[in-house]
């Protein structure tokens, strides 16, 4: 059950912190392994599975229909959303605050902290 006080958070740690879907990323990079595996063993045409399932986690059922209105919903999200890449791991972006001053993407403007 998640504690009262964290009802409404994202969650930026860990790999969140580099992708929004670390899960959906590692998905593909199985897919993707195991067209390695067979096309170094001849099956070069085996490709079509990895790429029907990248296609469908990155347009169709994945990333796409999750990331629909949640930031409706939940408008920490949107804030995420500007700082972190959707799918492929990479550093957290900087953000600019309402009052445009720089602000790294680990920091929280909410609470007071600096």
């Amino acid at each position: 059950m998640v504690a009262d006080s964290l009802r409404g958070q994202v969650m930026n740690q860990g790999l969140c912190r580099y992708t929004r879907h670390p899960n959906y990323f590692g998905d593909c990079c199985a897919w993707w392994g195991f067209y390695l595996i067979a096309f170094a063993a001849g099956g070069w045409w085996s490709f079509v599975g990895p790429s029907l399932m990248s296609f469908l986690l990155l347009r169709v059922s994945g990333v796409a229909l999750i990331e629909k209105d949640i930031g409706e919903r939940r408008p920490a999200y949107r804030d995420y959303i500007l700082r972190t890449n959707a799918f492929i791991l990479g550093t957290p972006k900087r953000r600019t605050d309402g009052i445009g001053e720089a602000r790294d993407a680990n920091t929280h403007s909410e609470g007071g902290g600096a």
